[in-house]
């Protein structure tokens, strides 16, 4: 990337919606994070490359949400988990796809994108988790 990206949300969000996963990788320690963060926990060094991620991983744990936040509430019951990607990293989010009595601790799942802009904030596009 020759363009200077800030390690921000935002930033991680805006690459979400060209249909890209990246991390924010430490050039002191070689940590890698998505979302990003300021500081890197392992080395406290702040300076950062972005890194393209590859979008599968292994479901590391998840659990089934019956009663939801409001914005979430017509997706009720929906499962939540967090999938580990290259390097260690670890991304948060919805799976799709599954039958919730199919979800099984260490199966393989990608990220996959939404098109669909939410009306309300935060108003960034959406990833999810789904079988490959």
């Amino acid at each position: 990337m020759s363009e200077t990206y800030p390690f921000t949300i935002e930033q991680f969000y805006k690459f979400i919606g060209e249909g890209k996963i990246m991390g924010a990788k430490c050039n002191k320690c070689g940590a890698v994070f998505a979302p990003p963060r300021t500081v890197c926990s392992n080395c406290l060094s702040t300076d950062f490359t972005w890194v393209q991620l590859k979008n599968r991983g292994k479901l590391l744990t998840y659990t089934v949400i019956h009663i939801a936040p409001e914005k979430f509430q017509p997706m009720a019951p929906y499962a939540y988990g967090i999938l580990e990607l290259e390097h260690g990293v670890r991304l948060p989010g919805i799976i799709q796809g599954v039958k919730h009595e199919d979800i099984k601790v260490g199966m393989e799942l990608q990220v996959d994108f939404d098109a669909s802009i939410p009306q309300t904030w935060p108003q960034w596009p959406r990833y999810f988790f789904r079988p490959p």
